[in-house]
């Protein structure tokens, strides 16, 4: 991908955080295929878990995880030469991965943070984590959750808007990795129920000035306004189009904690089979 001047759209630096457990195997593939379909430079984070009381207790243990993170980052490394992938390997100790990823991402300038999402619980189905959302509360960019077994989209990218500035900086991004993948995009707009048909409007509208921005590009865009709760929705849609990726805007860093607890990002992310990319 050619260097942009767009900070919203660009994907040139992506950070890879990685545990090295299966929780994270689908997140190193897309960052991989991401960094090879963008062109981009790939960071690849591993945090060791530790505390100076820790360490005093424990010197040989310590030593013992940091030596297999080193043996990890190296046999990715190394997956990123045979693929002509241009990768640097970070290794941080700290006591919350959440704080190393995101002064990780600070350090390198990331255009992109790429993680791994756990395995959801029936209880807990609608819930992305803790860790998950302070990643995406904290960060200074755009943050993509990958499910273990999902993979670079091959199918269709698909973007939530609402014609705001958010809904506008997710279409941005969502159209670039659209042009980069050589891939056809949804644009889903959502009709809460109750919403005035000025709203309604709006919702129409927004998809509209995003094919009209796209007129002259060679992306297939195909524009869907639905009724319903966002969330549902928007997964709903993805799955009938066959989208293998979903594109959503974040509300950003509000609030004294910073996060995203109970925003429709969080439940998409909660819902959705697929990975999805939050644009900050």
């Amino acid at each position: 991908m050619a260097a942009s001047l767009s900070p919203v759209g660009r994907f040139e630096r992506i950070l890879l955080a990685a545990d090295g457990t299966e929780f994270s195997e689908g997140a190193q593939e897309v960052a991989l295929s991401m960094a090879g379909e963008c062109g981009a430079r790939l960071y690849l984070l591993r945090v060791v878990i530790t505390n100076p009381e820790y360490e005093a207790m424990a010197p040989d243990r310590v030593e013992a995880e940091a030596e297999a993170a080193r043996g990890f980052l190296e046999a990715f490394s190394r997956r990123c030469g045979d693929k002509g992938v241009v990768c640097e390997t970070i290794l941080r100790h700290g006591t919350d991965p959440y704080l190393e990823t995101v002064a990780a991402a600070e350090d390198v300038r990331a255009d992109v943070i790429v993680i791994g999402r756990r395995t959801r619980s029936d209880l807990a189905r609608l819930m992305m984590g803790d860790s998950t959302a302070k990643v995406i509360g904290h960060a200074p960019c755009s943050v993509l959750v990958v499910p273990c077994h999902a993979r670079m989209p091959e199918k269709r990218i698909l973007v939530a808007t609402d014609g705001s500035r958010l809904g506008d900086a997710a279409s941005v991004a969502a159209s670039n990795l659209a042009r980069s993948c050589k891939l056809p995009l949804t644009v889903v707009s959502v009709d809460v129920p109750g919403h005035s048909e000025e709203r309604r409007l709006e919702a129409a509208a927004a998809i509209d000035r995003v094919r009209e921005a796209l007129r002259d590009d060679p992306i297939e865009v195909t524009g869907v306004q639905e009724e319903g709760r966002p969330d549902e929705v928007i997964v709903d849609v993805a799955v009938r189009q066959g989208a293998d990726l979903i594109v959503v805007g974040s509300h950003g860093r509000t609030g004294l904690q910073r996060l995203l607890m109970g925003s429709v990002s969080e439940r998409v992310i909660g819902r959705a089979e697929v990975a999805v990319l939050v644009v900050k």
